[in-house]
């Protein structure tokens, strides 16, 4: 089992870097090789329908603008760049999970069986993981009913005079407790552990939580980077699931 720092607030940043060593061994790759082809070509063709879009709004605005303004795309171009970092995070983020759920739940599964040295799981086959779409569908969609009524909360915060100063640092803490939530939701579900018990036990590990909350946004939060970052954040939680559960055992 991978020796970990006892400080909670440091062991975030831990179970990412080993889950990244993690998914590079070969028993493992399979899992992650298809979502990984799949992310990379829902990125390509996020960013180049975004670029496309905004090149032609440019086109329909500069001629309508006096020349004496032709600047203003100098100031729209890196709004344009910020822009397409908040798409990446948040859109991305979720399609690229809901077609990567069936692997994440077996590449959790699999990380454990290396961590604990044996297998308490069936052996894997394209049967099992057919099985398991209607199952992790169903819990993406609960993770979705869990973030939108709390995003919507905070967008109408953030439109409020003087309320709205609370917005941008409540934005991110909700960010960073979505991270641990969606990624340490593959082995509880594994576990056959209920939503309401997996958020209890989250709260229970609050520190340890952020902490891997917040070293899986910040890499997520980086293009091209956030690829190869999502099956390092699975196989991380997975390390969590099993360090922090037998801490409380």
């Amino acid at each position: 089992m991978v020796t970990l720092i006892p400080n909670p607030v440091l062991s975030g940043p831990q179970y990412l870097s080993e889950g990244l060593k993690l998914v590079f061994k070969p028993g493992l790759r399979r899992f992650v090789l298809f979502p990984l082809t799949a992310n990379l070509l829902l990125f390509i063709g996020m960013v180049s329908l975004a670029w496309q879009q905004f090149d032609q709004w440019m086109h329909a605005l500069m001629p309508i603008l006096p020349s004496w303004l032709s600047f203003v795309s100098y100031i729209l171009w890196p709004l344009f760049v910020v822009l397409i970092l908040l798409m990446i995070f948040f859109t991305f983020t979720m399609l690229a999970n809901i077609i990567a759920a069936p692997f994440n739940g077996l590449l959790a599964e699999k990380v454990e069986v290396i961590v604990r040295g044996q297998d308490t799981f069936p052996p894997f086959s394209w049967k099992e993981l057919i099985a398991l779409v209607p199952r992790t569908l169903i819990r993406e969609m609960r993770k979705l009913a869990y973030f939108l009524p709390r995003a919507v909360g905070l967008f109408i915060l953030s439109l409020i005079p003087v309320l709205n100063l609370a917005a941008p640092p409540l934005w991110i803490l909700f960010g960073i407790w979505m991270m641990c939530v969606q990624y340490l939701d593959y082995p509880a579900d594994n576990h056959q552990i209920g939503w309401n018990d997996m958020l209890s036990w989250l709260r229970k590990k609050r520190w340890q939580s952020l902490s891997f909350g917040g070293t899986v946004y910040l890499a997520l939060m980086i293009p091209l980077v956030n690829i190869i970052m999502m099956p390092a954040a699975v196989a991380g939680a997975a390390l969590f699931w099993v360090h922090e559960r037998n801490e409380a055992s």
